[in-house]
């Protein structure tokens, strides 16, 4: 039996803060606000994989009106989620996301992000994929004032 789940996120880009990406510190003068360290990437993986099997959202699990998610590596959140998600007796088939944000270029990271990814969910780097692509200046991601990130995955019943 094969389950689809879809995420979504959104982070306003602001001066004073880190960019996390896909557990990756990105060089940018201009971080994700959130009460996490912000990694829309990850949040929005969290999501697909929680909502292919109707377990509820982010929020549900790590609310941020708790002081204990304050901070928190997104890349933590992401391994209890996989941790629920084999004690229902799955296991991923793939994951494919995409990061819309207009700077900084993703592509130099990809990589290490489906690194970081794969073994936060202790599955292997090809079930992962990594996008990103820019808005063409037009929205909130085009002004730089924020970004987005989707992910689609696939569950199998073990």
């Amino acid at each position: 039996m094969f389950r689809i789940g879809f995420g979504y996120d959104v982070h306003r880009l602001v001066e004073g803060r880190g960019l996390t990406l896909g557990g990756v510190l990105v060089p940018h003068h201009k971080g994700g606000l959130g009460h996490s360290d912000a990694d829309g990437l990850v949040h929005a993986l969290c999501d697909a994989l929680l909502g292919a099997l109707s377990l509820g959202d982010i929020g549900k699990h790590f609310p941020d009106t708790d002081s204990k998610y304050k901070g928190i590596d997104s890349l933590i959140l992401l391994k209890h989620v996989m941790t629920l998600i084999r004690d229902e007796g799955y296991e991923l088939q793939n994951a494919d996301t995409t990061l819309a944000i207009q700077k900084p270029k993703i592509a130099p990271f990809i990589d290490a992000m489906r690194e970081a990814i794969a073994n936060a969910m202790e599955v292997d780097k090809d079930l992962i994929s990594v996008k990103a692509t820019t808005t063409e200046e037009m929205s909130f991601e085009g002004r730089e004032e924020g970004f987005s990130a989707y992910a689609v995955v696939m569950l199998r019943k073990i």
